[in-house]
């Protein structure tokens, strides 16, 4: 369950990059290729209207960083021990890594609350009514986006849903904490899907020397 997890993490943070920037790039081209003079296709790109893309990329990156949030939590982006505290006596350090764990926890958790509340308040009391066939007749139907003309509880809805995941998240870490003693450790140098190689210095110095008494002794040089 948890590998099907932090993989729906992973794709929705990828999808969120590779779109945006495809929207982007469309939109900046189009912006490019309608002021040019060009009879027939000027008048066929003035004719498109792309004007949602800049709103629609900002809540793709909104979402993109709430959920980047939540998966910088998993893999130790976020959290640390700093150098005070591994100066601390084993049972010290232990207790001051959970205390920092549960108030991360803690507030991510308070920040999904509040969120939700206002998630609810802002338009989605009214859609789950709507949608349940219940009255909505004194319920609030909430705002709409400028250009994309979407309710805007929908856009909001990342605080909540990220925050709780985050939240999810602090909580895995300091389980996982207790129990091992471990925590998540992100290499900055590291990408994946490129195999690490490491090479050994003095086995370069070794090799450097076994070829250049090889190329003397082929010269002449040493007999």
């Amino acid at each position: 369950m948890m590998k099907y997890l932090d993989r729906l993490e992973e794709i929705i943070i990828a999808f969120l990059i590779a779109a945006a920037t495809v929207i982007i790039f469309i939109a900046v081209l189009h912006r490019y290729a309608a002021g040019l003079p060009i009879p027939g296709l000027q008048d066929w790109m003035l004719g498109i209207n792309l004007g949602w893309a800049q709103e629609l990329c900002i809540y793709m990156f909104v979402w993109m960083a709430k959920f980047g949030a939540a998966y910088g939590v998993r893999t130790g982006i976020h959290v640390g021990v700093d150098v005070l505290v591994t100066r601390l006596p084993e049972p010290w350090r232990i207790k001051c890594v959970l205390l920092g764990i549960f108030g991360g926890a803690l507030f991510t958790g308070i920040i999904g609350y509040l969120g939700f509340l206002f998630v609810w308040e802002n338009g989605m009391h009214y859609a789950t009514y709507q949608m349940l066939g219940r009255d909505v007749s004194e319920v609030i139907e909430g705002p709409i986006t400028p250009d994309l003309e979407w309710s805007t509880w929908k856009i909001y809805s990342a605080v909540p849903l990220a925050s709780f995941l985050m939240c999810f998240r602090f909580l895995q870490v300091g389980w996982n904490f207790y129990r091992t003693g471990e925590l998540p450790h992100h290499d900055h140098g590291h990408v994946d899907g490129i195999e690490e190689n490491t090479v050994d210095a003095t086995d370069m110095l070794e090799e450097y020397e076994e070829h250049k008494f090889e190329d003397e002794r082929k010269r002449g040089g040493v007999k």
